[in-house]
């Protein structure tokens, strides 16, 4: 049997319990992964509490479809599926998965496991699937961002923010951070060339306008957002608030119908997994342009209680499981 973090109904922390389940079995185009290491993301938090409601649709309407949570992991395969060529047993690897990743064994399909970066640990690449692959795909992807450019980062102290400040720099741009008081040094150990805290300066009433605005906290209205953005600048849309059924379905439709109207883009941005693209954070990660921001560590048995710390104190980075 193996322990694994579950999830039957939707709520707060105190829905998930650890339970004891068969051991996975991989399909023929899936690895089995021991896993030994995972961490949080932000969409954990909405898949747990089942918001937006519109999200239930696709995850279970009155309960989680799928009872094992989390979807960052990092281990050692053992057993690959009969049409699996690049991985063999006993390889290190790390993947973004659907689900199932706060247990000791889980699967994926191998079109989304990447050869794990020999230069950190299981707990560190275990924090890089997510929100790497968001940060990556949204400023390369979505902004476009070229050497040269401009980018201003709001959210830049979070998972996502801390990946995207060192990637956009590896991108050869200029960077400018937003987050608060308490997580200045933090941005600024991770490369931003410019910090503004929220605090004591605000980053839509200025005269300074950047290329690229990626917006990882959806606090301002997508006119403030625009009149950070240069004429033909970038917004990427990664977060938002909204209500419980819709979320932040109406900020991303109405930017989309906006931006066909001005000479700046604004686009949302899906993230989705991909392989490939962790082989590109592994590149930068092993030279050195790219390294996790970890806040705390806490074992699968607490996992409870790194998510209720994740919720309540707003982490700096990531938080990671040890499996």
């Amino acid at each position: 049997m193996v322990k694994a973090i579950i999830q039957r109904q939707y709520g707060g922390p105190e829905t998930y319990e650890q339970a004891n389940l068969p051991k996975p079995v991989p399909d023929t185009d899936e690895v089995l992964i021991r896993v030994r290491g995972a961490s949080l993301n932000a969409a954990d938090i909405l898949l747990m509490r089942g918001e937006p409601y519109l999200l239930r649709l696709a995850f279970g309407l009155r309960g989680p479809r799928v009872t094992i949570r989390g979807r960052d992991a990092a281990g050692v395969v053992e057993a690959v599926g009969s049409a699996v060529h690049r991985f063999t047993v006993g390889d290190e690897v790390f993947a973004e998965v659907s689900a199932g990743s706060f247990a000791e064994y889980t699967v994926a399909p191998e079109r989304v496991v990447s050869r794990k970066p020999t230069t950190v640990s299981f707990e560190s690449a275990a924090t890089v699937p997510v929100a790497g692959t968001t940060a990556l795909q949204g400023l390369r992807d979505v902004a476009r961002v070229r050497p040269g450019d401009s980018v201003l980062i709001n959210g830049a102290a979070g998972g996502v923010g801390s990946f995207a400040v060192q990637l956009a720099r590896a991108l050869g741009a200029e960077v400018t951070a937003v987050c608060s008081t308490r997580n200045v040094d933090l941005v600024r150990s991770v490369g931003a060339h410019h910090v503004i805290d929220y605090a004591t300066q605000d980053f839509a009433s200025g005269d300074t306008t950047y290329d690229a605005v990626f917006d990882l906290v959806g606090n301002r209205t997508i006119n403030e957002c625009r009149r950070a953005l240069k004429r033909h600048g970038t917004l990427v849309l990664s977060s938002g608030a909204g209500g419980r059924v819709f979320g932040p379905m109406g900020r991303i439709l109405g930017a989309s119908v906006r931006s066909m109207f001005v000479e700046q883009t604004l686009r949302p941005l899906v993230a989705t997994a991909s392989a490939a693209d962790l082989d590109v954070l592994r590149e930068h990660i092993e030279a050195g342009r790219v390294s996790p921001a970890i806040e705390r560590t806490y074992p699968l048995a607490e996992t409870k209680a790194a998510v209720s710390h994740l919720i309540e104190h707003h982490a700096r980075g990531k938080v990671a499981i040890s499996v």
